[in-house]
């Protein structure tokens, strides 16, 4: 008996981390990852195996048998298999109240699908408890076996922190991952009470209908793409992100987790797009005239996405190698496959995250690009005072960096606190903003440069006659809708980047302003 219990016990601490992995993954694919996106997770867990911890204890006193533990792991397995087909759903009407900025139902979505975790965590919680009680026998061993038990637990517990992250989600994804857990917990119970004086045949009886139930909810629940898109032409799970590319017009579209910023857009006859890619071409024109397209020999992109603002880089500065970071595996091949990423010459790609893998390389650049999103946030180890002078030890003397930034219905206090940041590190800061976004680019020179420069050069261009199209209209974009760089008591810096405090606070302010009625 003593092993069965230390089995269900690994598998039960296996599953509990599994599921609250899977949980934010869930999430975060229509409400993002940030920092209070994951409090919510894990303290609505943690009150869930409190309580469960509680139950199971009184349980185990009321029926201290051994079917009684594996009756709890059995409607576990059966509350955990129900979770794709209903929160599906109730996701969807997420992504929808995303689409439109309808925030009530938003918020109310997100509750219900955490309420959804309560009972196979409830569940699984009452399982070690119940295994103390069935496995102490006289007092002398109580505080040993209790220690056993939560130590078989907590292995348990660290197989399941990796177990869906490496293996089950890239692979199944997140809805399949939640059956995989459901089956193994049905496995447990079965061969649990296998082993027991009730006969497998009486256990057929009282529980394959839960089986059945889970088995036709997800035949029925998991069909069609987790998300309504129009134009939807690929949809995946990869370790980091949630992948769409939408068609529309032409055009392929590159949407990463909750939807609400394209990412990366191609049209194998189109190179300019409008939009936030292009300002980054502008950069090294802020140096000292007379500065040719030629003068640009290498250029780093830290998030690379499908390869947007590479592709237009390669077509303005032919000279220039180029190296490109995405963390993520999935995200290149989507980008070779719809976003012409092969197509782009002297691209070399690295799949790791932006400031370790600028760290290894010795390159001088003369153009930085970062614009590492995962709206509304910028990854906070990428926004410091640390990190931009590794960025300004990487730029050759005449290199320049920028970055995109959000401000949000013309708050600005985002863009002036990295400005400020960047400022401890860089003699010369400029601002432009792109029009009809929320988005504004800082460019940063390493050599003490002044706007002139920008003029200059641009007048110098345009009269040689031969200037790229797409050149031009970024230049002439950048320079209308440059921006007083304006200045902040926030300092980023690696101990302390309240990126995402900064965030929530500009994006209620512009709730309680009206701002999403005024787009909507």
């Amino acid at each position: 008996m003593q092993r069965r219990i230390f089995i269900t016990v690994f598998f039960t601490g296996l599953v509990s981390l599994a599921i609250e992995l899977s949980a934010s993954r869930l999430l975060s694919n229509y409400f993002g990852s940030s920092n209070l996106i994951w409090a919510c997770i894990i303290g609505s867990i943690l009150i869930y195996m409190t309580i469960g911890s509680v139950l199971g204890g009184k349980r185990a006193d009321r029926s201290p048998h051994e079917e009684s533990l594996y009756e709890t792991v059995m409607w576990a397995a059966f509350s955990t298999g129900l979770i794709p087909s209903i929160s599906k759903p109730l996701l969807r009407l997420a992504s929808q109240a995303m689409d439109h900025l309808d925030v009530a139902p938003l918020v109310i979505t997100f509750i219900v699908v955490l309420l959804l975790f309560s009972i196979p965590m409830i569940l699984l919680s009452m399982a070690s408890p119940f295994a103390i009680r069935l496995l102490v026998e006289n007092t002398r061993e109580s505080g040993n076996l209790a220690g056993k038990v939560y130590a078989v637990s907590t292995v348990g517990s660290f197989i399941g922190t990796f177990l869906p992250v490496l293996v089950l989600i890239p692979s199944l994804g997140t809805y399949r991952t939640f059956l995989v857990l459901s089956g193994i917990l049905f496995l447990v119970s079965l061969g649990g009470f296998l082993k027991t004086k009730i006969g497998w045949k009486k256990v057929l009886v009282k529980y394959s209908w839960m089986l059945v139930v889970v088995v036709l909810c997800a035949w029925v629940g998991l069909r069609g793409s987790d998300k309504i898109a129009d134009g939807l032409i690929y949809e995946k799970e990869s370790q980091y992100n949630y992948i769409q590319v939408q068609q529309q017009s032409g055009y392929n579209m590159l949407r990463l987790n909750e939807g609400q910023g394209i990412h990366s857009i191609y049209h194998p006859d189109t190179l300019d797009y409008q939009a936030t890619w292009r300002q980054v071409i502008a950069a090294p024109f802020f140096n000292a005239p007379p500065y040719q397209t030629t003068d640009v020999h290498a250029i780093a992109i830290l998030g690379l996405a499908g390869g947007t603002s590479a592709r237009q880089a390669a077509s303005v500065f032919p000279n220039s190698h180029m190296d490109g970071f995405e963390i993520d595996e999935t995200v290149i091949e989507v980008g070779e496959q719809y976003f012409g990423l092969n197509d782009i010459p002297n691209l070399t790609v690295y799949a790791q995250d932006a400031r370790l893998g600028l760290r290894m390389l010795d390159t001088k650049y003369q153009l930085i690009s970062i614009d590492a999103y995962r709206p509304p946030y910028i990854p906070a180890h990428l926004t410091t005072v640390e990190f931009f002078t590794e960025v300004y030890n990487h730029l050759s003397e005449d290199g320049v960096l920028v970055i995109n930034v959000a401000q949000i219905g013309g708050d600005r206090r985002l863009v002036d606190a990295l400005a400020t940041t960047i400022r401890q590190v860089f003699p010369s800061i400029y601002v432009s903003d792109v029009p009809n976004t929320f988005n504004s680019i800082i460019y940063a020179t390493r050599a003490k440069t002044t706007v002139d420069n920008l003029y200059s050069n641009y007048l110098l261009l345009d009269a040689e006659g031969n200037m790229p199209s797409l050149l031009k209209n970024t230049l002439e974009t950048t320079i209308i809708n440059l921006q007083p760089v304006g200045e902040s008591k926030l300092v980023f810096t690696d101990d302390k980047a309240p990126i995402e405090q900064l965030v929530n606070s500009m994006l209620i302010d512009f709730y309680l302003s009206g701002g999403i009625e005024k787009l909507q």
